[in-house]
């Protein structure tokens, strides 16, 4: 399966959300890659006591995968992608760390960045680019570096390539439904029903690019955005890694794949709780914390979940306490986001990976700092 041929799926087949086995993760567009590495078992022994502040999370990230401004899977085959070198300029820039960051951006540049201003999603050391498609997730989150970047730092340069990639994002990466402009994973998924990833899209991200900018498109994509979230979770308690949306707004779960496998909460959808925790509206962040009661009946969390919030798999992560930690801090729990932050700490410490640890660093941040231009600090909890 490429990124351009998926299957859509009836409604009564993406209704398959209550029982599962666990998926590993992938790509939609793709073969199954397992997330080497990416999950401790729940049963191993007790992790360290550790208790990171978000900077040193975002340290050791930068230490632990950043090679010549390349974002290093290191526990998946030693390949790069999109969202990686994405990360790791929102770190490096929350972390004021000007160096590292012009190392990632000059990287990115020279191996990723497309004639049409987007990111080329896989890049390999034995082929260079091997998936040329872009992903919107990443495209997004470096266009938000790029353009806070520019503005701290007074560089032009940063300021003018984000708001390219931004304009690239609205004229190649959006569809227009009844429930308002949504953002599409990629070009790829140009056809209707659409396929659609809701932890992609980002409030701060999408505010701080109209300010960039100028452009009120980017007010209407948080609208539909918005929108289709809020129908993402109607469906079910914990949304869907996956959904497809169809031009007159309906909304359904399913498998990454598209035709075949378990719809579930997992690698994708967890991030959701975390763009929409630090946003800076309360509706947003009400979305956030609607899934807390959900995620609380059970203190250990699974790497993936079914639907009602069961776990189908005996892995865990350290994304999955950081995306409590979200819900309960747009829910209020101050208290309860602040343990599942020290829980993601400890995951991390125990089981280092890639994505792990960029979400601890990311999480982190997001949930006690405005540094990236979320609210989540200002906020309180969803009002």
């Amino acid at each position: 399966m490429t990124r351009r041929t998926w299957i859509p799926i009836t409604a009564a087949a993406a209704v398959v959300v209550a029982v599962g086995v666990a998926l590993v993760a992938v790509r939609p567009w793709s073969d199954a890659v397992p997330q080497a590495g990416a999950t401790s078992s729940v049963t191993s022994s007790p992790a360290p006591d550790v208790d990171r502040s978000a900077a040193e999370l975002r340290q050791d990230f930068l230490d632990d995968y950043v090679q010549d401004g390349r974002v290093v899977r290191t526990d998946q085959g030693g390949d790069t992608v999109s969202e990686g070198q994405a990360y790791g300029l929102l770190i490096a820039y929350a972390d004021d760390d000007r160096a590292t960051f012009g190392d990632i951006w000059s990287w990115t540049k020279r191996h990723l960045v497309t004639d049409d201003d987007l990111l080329a999603w896989r890049w390999t050391p034995e082929v260079g680019v091997v998936d040329g498609q872009s992903a919107s997730d990443a495209d997004l989150d470096a266009a938000r570096a790029l353009v806070l970047a520019g503005d701290r730092w007074g560089d032009e340069r940063y300021t003018a390539a984000g708001r390219a990639m931004a304009s690239a994002i609205l004229e190649h990466e959006t569809a227009e439904t009844d429930l308002g402009t949504i953002l599409l994973p990629g070009p790829w998924a140009d056809t209707e029903p659409y396929r659609y990833d809701a932890s992609y899209a980002s409030p701060a991200a999408f505010r701080v690019l109209e300010r960039a900018t100028g452009d009120r498109r980017w007010a209407e994509l948080t609208e539909g955005s918005r929108a289709v979230t809020a129908a993402v979770l109607d469906v079910s308690d914990l949304p869907s890694d996956w959904s497809q949306v169809h031009a007159d707004g309906t909304v359904e779960p399913m498998p990454a794949n598209g035709d075949q496998g378990s719809v579930v909460y997992g690698w994708d959808a967890m991030r959701l709780p975390l763009r929409y925790a630090e946003a800076c509206s309360a509706e947003d962040r009400t979305l956030a914390g609607s899934i807390a009661p959900t995620l609380r009946r059970s203190t250990e969390l699974a790497a993936q979940l079914d639907l009602g919030g069961t776990a189908v798999t005996g892995d865990t992560s350290a994304l999955a306490y950081a995306a409590r930690a979200a819900a309960e801090h747009a829910a209020g729990s101050s208290a309860a986001a602040s343990a599942d932050l020290r829980r993601m700490d400890r995951t991390s410490a125990t089981t280092p990976t890639y994505y792990g640890d960029a979400w601890a660093a990311l999480g982190a941040t997001m949930l006690t700092s405005d540094v990236l231009g979320g609210c989540a600090t200002d906020a309180g909890g969803a009002s």
